[in-house]
Order: structure tokens, then sequence, then C-alpha cells
């Protein structure tokens, strides 16, 4: 399977040079790129309200363990770690997408309206769907894949060269393995001063 980062260069290219055929400067060219466009806004919104009605329905209640990302302006910070359920994340993860769309219209009618500029709007008549039907939650919610692998939550975020590569993110299965061994091992030294200072006692009694 292409990596969503292959596809988004390969859309770009043909996208390049259909524009390239198309006369920018005349109306009713004009008022269907408005059209795509608005039409690719409102599908992209209704997959995923599909989506979101799916995760509502599973109602999955499995535990998720999200760490907050670093701060590069304050790097001492520690980073937090937030319980959450699995229906939980993958609703905070559809509202982000959302709201992505969002500041996406925003720009596209700041150049379009203000900059007078078509292009961009034709360029941007696909990926909004593109995206939605890319999605970890849609791969999940609506192709039926399981929450494993590189769907596995909390979702890792792939780089610009991996995804060229279509190298999956890895998840941090050795890192996860030798905190429950560490705080294995702490409990059981916990345990065994316990034990030692409760037989300290009883010998302290005896005598």
């Amino acid at each position: 399977m292409l990596s969503p980062q292959v596809t988004n260069i390969a859309v770009m290219l043909l996208m390049m040079q259909a524009s390239r055929r198309i006369d920018m400067e005349n109306e009713t060219n004009i008022n269907y790129i408005r059209i795509a466009y608005i039409s690719s806004i409102a599908i992209s919104y209704l997959i995923y309200m599909i989506i979101k009605r799916n995760i509502i329905s599973k109602n999955d209640q499995t535990e998720v363990k999200v760490t907050s990302a670093k701060n590069p302006m304050k790097p001492q910070e520690p980073q937090t770690v937030e319980i959450m359920t699995a229906m939980q994340y993958d609703l905070k993860e559809v509202d982000s997408a959302i709201r992505s769309i969002y500041s996406g219209v925003a720009m596209m009618a700041f150049m379009h309206l203000y900059m007078k500029y078509t292009n961009p709007l034709f360029m941007q008549c696909i990926n909004p769907i593109k995206n939605a039907l890319e999605c970890n939650e849609a791969r999940i919610h609506l192709f039926g894949h399981k929450a494993e692998g590189d769907l596995k939550r909390p979702f890792k975020a792939v780089g610009l060269l991996d995804g060229l590569m279509g190298n999956a993110p890895q998840q941090d299965s050795k890192k996860d393995e030798t905190e429950d061994i560490s705080i294995e091992a702490a409990t059981a030294t916990s345990g065994s001063t316990t034990t030692g200072v409760s037989t300290s006692s009883r010998i302290e009694e005896l005598d």
C-alpha cells in the first residue's frame, strides 16, 4: 500500500498538469472550480461525521496512554502522560482533523477571494477527500482494519522521508517493556524491603 506522502505527490503532479490546460481567468471555469472545492470539503466533512458516528457506536473503552509532545520552547519541562479510552482518543483525533479542514478553508478563502488566486483552489479539490479516507481513523472505523502495528494507539507521526520510503512508524514496544520491567522490579524490591523490615521487627520482639 502506498503511503499518503507518496500519493500526495502523485496527486499534486497530476493536478499541476491539469491546471496548465485550464483557463484560470475564465469565469465559468472559476465557478466550476469553486463548486468542486466546496463539494470536496462537504464530502470530507461527511466522511468524518460517519467515522465519528462509528466511533461512538463501538464505544471502545480500552485504555490508551498518551504522552504529551515536548515543548521545543521549554525542553526542561517533563512530558505528561494522559490516560483516556480508545473512544475518547479517536474522537479527539477526528475533531483535530475537522479543525484542520476549517483552517484550510480559511486559508483558501484568503488566497482566492482576497489575493485572487484560483490555482491553489483547484489544487485542493481532491486533497480533503483523500486525507479523510487515508487517515488512521478511517482505516480503523470505515475499512475495518485492526488497531495494531502502525494503527496502534496512540498513533505515531510519520516523517517525510519515512513516508516517501513507505516505512511504517515504529512502536516503542521495547521502551514499554523496559518500563514494565522497571515497575515490576521496583515493586519486587519494595516488597522484599517490607518483608525484611517485618522479619527484623519479629526478631526484636522475640529478644
